[in-house]
């Protein structure tokens, strides 16, 4: 037994005999186990080096090469980890490390990334991918450039066809009561016609584009807003402030410019049909078609219906005009060579509208029996661009549009035609390095003719014929990754008013990490109206219009300073704040006198100046839970100082906010809620005896919304106006006589007051500042084949 134990012993030191004795079975297993067990430690410790320290180092940028902030980097299966700096840069030390290390790199916002490290590595250099919702947008607008946001020195604020989703309109001119500082103003409480007021400044200060093309006249703002399926459009960009550098007249609040997508981008169909409980029905229909291998093109339809008339507040008026609008788009794209563009947009609009007492027929336009306002409106407009076959870069632009509109305001009709022709050719040399230069001649045409002495002289109908050749050149400067400088200058000659200039400077500043930028701007604008073609209480007929001398162009000058922060690593998710403070100064100021004569409106350039200056905050909140939130306040004064008297605009609230929130509650179920507020407005009373208050209270539009996704489809339903807000029941002066049969004037037109009108009132529908359609139900579903 003890040899046994023996002989065991030494097999296990690797001797298979001993002195000639024989190992049992049982002893050459364990030997041949323990030969096996010391070849697999002698082969796994040639393979894998003891641990030991190891160092690791790099930077993190984005795809644009800067450098990426707040990144969580860990290293998988340890506790060890670190952040990047403001410049990317990171290290990290991981203590008894195996040869191969998993580094992973996280933040929100970005596609998450896993790095292997092997060896002595080297600095390392990792691009992070940015999601979708912090993808950063393409803008025009600023500059005429194509560049990213975060890159324009000008401020220029994006709105996605989705923004537009969470609160569904027939038009885009009702879906920018959610954007911050826009607010669309109803003119009329009898046909509902309206503008976009921008940062305070009424309708005629704001240009309306499409694709970048002034084909909005001032006879048809409104018009340049309605009729485009929104399923067509891609994005609205907004610049707030004077843009007449680029953009010529009438660019001297801000601009608002629809881009419309690409046919190569549209859905092959897509349809989008809502209804209210008002009996409104809104249809947008889309379509896209192939010819050959480089045409694409996209028709899109838009037809709204609103044809049941309703009296709640009891005053004897419609609360909204009837309607009856259809509308057809068609855009062509053909692929050329080298990414030269050419496309080409037609779009036709008609519309039917008509307010007025209950009793109001078509049969009665222009007669005393029934008070009405009905207008018809045919529009056309051709539109596109095109880069020449030459070795520079030049790119012609064209708009052509023609507007007639036949309108009768109770007795008065006014009958209209307007012609717009633009043509614009730019230069943009591919220039590297620290320079960008754009160059540009441009040319403009407006015929204006109607059936007012607007147009009228002593030997018959004059038409207006006006004729605007311009030229204009901008240089981009990048100082240095972190300055950028925009310096531009306009020269047009009017055929009216002789030479114009306008200047412009933009200056932006960014840091390393592009979360933080500071962008200013100095510019001059100029603006020459026609007051026929702008201002709807110079056609209602319950006043006379009258002009004061020969009106002069007005002009502004603005400065606007904004500041633009993104919080990624707050926990959460993505905040973005974007703060702007302004002022401008306008002289030639083209105001409309309500009081001095309660009969007439007298239009005159104002003997002073008139201020407009405010401050306003976004905050954009993107979570990780998908969660997206929109808060954003207006503070703005806007004012005129004639002969030291200080005097507030009419119609223009001191105070307004809007906001936005989109809940996904469950797999393909969406909650959205938007609103806005506006604080009181100074209010056109009828003279020292006229009851009604001249002010406005605060009021508010809210709305709720409920929507279901599938594959294809997407239903969608809620409440407008949960508060149900309307002005009061008087809004409208004398409603009961519309006519003035039964007021008494006096011979220079002040009005007498009398036992049946006690204060000295006329008929006057210009007192509006909300609409008086109440609390309604909508309902409607979208279609689309990708």
């Amino acid at each position: 037994m003890r040899r046994k134990t023996e002989g065991w012993r030494r097999s296990a030191g690797g001797n298979d005999y001993q002195k000639g004795k024989r190992i049992n079975s049982l002893d050459r297993l364990g030997c041949i186990l323990a030969v096996i067990l010391l070849s697999y430690l002698a082969g796994a410790q040639s393979a894998t080096p003891m641990p030991h320290d190891r160092v690791v180092a790099g930077r993190v940028v984005g795809i644009d090469g800067g450098g990426v902030a707040g990144v969580t980097i860990s290293v998988i299966g340890t506790a060890v980890g670190t952040y990047s700096d403001e410049t990317g840069a990171f290290t990290v030390r991981v203590q008894e490390a195996a040869d191969s290390l998993s580094i992973h790199f996280t933040r929100i916002g970005f596609h998450p990334h896993t790095e292997r490290v092997t060896g002595s590595p080297k600095p390392l250099y990792v691009v992070l991918e940015k999601t979708a919702a912090l993808l950063d947008e393409v803008v025009v607008s600023g500059s005429l450039r194509t560049v990213s946001r975060s890159q324009s020195p000008v401020a220029v604020e994006v709105y996605s066809a989705e923004f537009f989703r969470a609160n569904p309109s027939p038009s885009v001119f009702e879906s920018l009561q959610n954007i911050n500082g826009v607010r669309p103003q109803l003119n009329c409480n009898v046909c509902n016609t309206g503008d976009i007021h921008l940062n305070g400044l009424e309708g005629p200060y704001t240009m309306v584009l499409i694709d970048g093309m002034p084909i909005v006249s001032g006879l048809s703002t409104v018009y340049g807003l309605t009729g485009i399926p929104q399923s067509l459009i891609e994005r609205v960009e907004v610049v707030k402030g004077p843009a007449s550098t680029l953009y010529g007249s009438e660019a001297v609040g801000g601009l608002i410019n629809v881009i419309t997508k690409l046919p190569a981008d549209t859905d092959r169909f897509s349809v989008d049909v809502m209804g209210t409980s008002w009996g409104e029905v809104n249809t947008d229909m889309g379509y896209r078609t192939a010819i050959g291998p480089s045409i694409t093109s996209m028709l899109g339809i838009n037809y709204f219906n609103y044809e049941r008339p309703r009296d709640d507040n009891g005053d004897g008026f419609t609360d909204i005009a009837l309607q009856n609008r259809i509308s057809v788009f068609n855009k062509w794209s053909v692929s050329r060579p080298d990414d030269r563009i050419m496309t080409f947009a037609a779009r036709y609009v008609y519309e039917d509208r008509l307010g007025g007492e209950v009793g109001f027929d078509r049969q009665f336009r222009g007669s005393d029996n029934v008070y009405g306002e009905s207008i018809y409106t045919n529009r056309w407009e051709l539109f596109g661009t095109y880069d020449l076959p030459l070795p520079a870069a030049f790119r012609l632009s064209y708009s052509l549009n023609g507007h007639s509109q036949n309108s009768t305001y109770g007795t008065t009709i006014y009958q209209a035609q307007q012609f717009v022709g633009f043509g614009q050719l730019t230069y943009h040399p591919e220039w590297t390095g620290a320079h960008d230069l754009l160059a540009g001649i441009a040319y403009r045409y407006t015929g204006y003719d109607d059936n007012t002495f607007a147009t009228g002289s002593e030997t018959g109908n004059q038409p207006s014929s006006v004729s605007l050749p311009g030229a204009f050149v901008q240089h981009h400067f990048t100082l240095s990754p972190r300055n950028q400088l925009l310096l531009g200058l306009r020269y047009d000659r009017d055929s009216r008013h002789g030479n114009i200039l306008t200047p412009r400077l933009n200056y932006k500043w960014s840091n390393h990490a592009e979360d933080t930028q500071l962008r200013v701007s100095i510019g001059n604008g100029y603006r020459v109206a026609n007051v026929f073609t702008e201002d709807h209480a110079a056609l209602t007929g319950a006043r006379e219009t009258v002009f004061a001398g020969e009106l002069r162009p007005e002009t502004s000058w603005n400065v606007n300073v904004n500041l633009l922060r993104k919080v990624y690593d707050w926990d959460p998710g993505i905040l973005t704040l974007d703060a702007t403070i302004w002022y401008t100064r306008f002289g030639n100021r083209i105001l409309p006198d309500y009081d001095t004569d309660p009969n007439r409106i007298i239009y005159a350039n104002l003997n002073g100046h008139a201020v407009s200056k405010g401050s306003s905050i976004n905050a954009d909140l993107s979570m990780t839970n998908g969660i997206t939130a929109r808060i954003g306040f207006t503070l703005q004064d806007v004012y005129t100082v004639e002969q030291q008297l200080r005097q507030r605009q009419l119609l223009t609230e001191s105070v307004s906010g809007v906001w936005s929130l989109n809940v996904p509650v469950a797999k393909g179920w969406q909650v959205d809620y938007t609103g806005n507020v506006y604080g009181p407005m100074d209010l056109p009373l009828l003279g020292s005896l006229d009851p009604r208050s001249p002010k406005s209270p605060w009021f508010s539009i809210q709305n709720l919304q409920v929507r279901r996704s599938f594959s294809a489809w997407e239903l969608y339903g809620g409440i407008k106006n949960l508060l149900d807000f309307t002005p009061p029941a008087n809004a409208i002066a004398r409603a009961f006589d519309p006519f003035d049969r039964d007021v008494d004037f006096q011979p220079d037109g002040a009005v007498v007051p009398t036992p049946e009108n006690p204060y000295a009132l006329t008929f006057d529908p210009t007192y509006v500042y909300a609409s008086n359609q109440g609390i309604r139900a909508f309902v409607g579903f979208r279609y689309r084949i990708r």
